[in-house]
């Protein structure tokens, strides 16, 4: 009777630490992330690699555009909102209530159907082609075709990034408007004469990138601001992270992100570049310890 008893009694605790151990491998944190799907490729690799030594957190990843991002991260809807442009560039954002984690710089490139016949264009002719002021192909230089441009929706921090960028204060056409990179390349690829914009990381070899008034869209030209279509990748959190949360971020700037995952998929690492910009769009050079040590201001 009594063995019974202590085996019951054993029986129950077995049962419930076994319980209590499964709860505890399931009570994992949540870190949500959403907005820029130029930078939602890079972020879900990073979260992927992140959780596999990690298991404490559970992140998930998702698009909607930098304006969905930021009004979603201010909202405290989601714990980390992407951005392809300063918080401050983007209507009914406050960016005093929200902490700018810069992680990597996103080159923009035009990309056009392979069919156009154009290669290169001007800064001003590409400025043309958006305003409306040239409807065909021919115009420059390539096929008797016209032109179909593709724009990206408003709240696109892409579409942000290439207005500052390309346009100078002027307006852009009125035309049909994707929500996302991923649609823009099939539909570039996919729709002759077609003329739209993308991050590196989409762009393929079913589409032609345009040259720039001579300059090729690499990230080698971007550094030094050669190549000048490009902007930061903001993370941006309400206030200051939780220290789940900040564990994640500081493996966004670690070496196995920044060095390897961010270059591999068209990106340019933070440390690399030469030159910064501000929320104006101005751009100077970076002064390193280095420099100022030769004499330099």
């Amino acid at each position: 009777m009594a063995a019974r008893l202590l085996n019951q009694r054993s029986e129950y605790f077995v049962y419930h630490f076994l319980a209590g151990c499964a709860g505890q491998k399931n009570d994992k944190q949540n870190i949500t992330i959403v907005g820029s799907t130029a930078l939602q490729p890079m972020v879900e690799m990073a979260a992927e690699e992140y959780q596999r030594d990690h298991s404490d957190v559970s992140i998930t990843v998702q698009g909607g555009g930098s304006g969905t991002g930021l009004s979603q991260v201010q909202a405290g809807a989601v714990t980390i909102g992407n951005s392809d442009v300063f918080a401050r560039e983007l209507p009914g954002i406050k960016p005093k209530e929200l902490v700018d984690h810069t992680v990597a710089v996103l080159g923009l490139a035009p990309v056009v159907n392979k069919d156009s016949g154009v290669k290169q264009v001007t800064m001003a002719q590409l400025r043309g082609i958006f305003t409306g002021k040239y409807t065909n192909w021919k115009q420059l230089g390539g096929k008797d075709q016209k032109i179909m441009v593709i724009n990206r929706a408003q709240g696109s921090g892409t579409r942000v990034a290439f207005e500052n960028n390309v346009m100078q204060g002027q307006k852009m056409l009125k035309a049909q408007e994707q929500e996302s990179n991923g649609t823009v390349q099939r539909m570039v690829a996919s729709t002759p004469g077609a003329i739209s914009y993308l991050s590196f990381s989409y762009i393929n070899k079913d589409m032609t990138a345009l040259k720039v008034d001579g300059v090729k869209p690499t990230a080698e030209n971007v550094k030094d601001n050669s190549w000048k279509i490009w902007a930061y990748e903001h993370m941006y959190t309400k206030g200051k992270p939780d220290k789940m949360t900040k564990r994640f971020l500081d493996y966004m700037y670690s070496d196995v992100v920044q060095k390897n995952l961010v270059t591999a998929l068209g990106y340019i690492p933070i440390n690399e570049m030469k030159v910064q910009k501000d929320a104006n769009n101005q751009v100077t050079p970076i002064i390193t310890d280095e420099v100022k040590q030769d004499g330099s201001n």
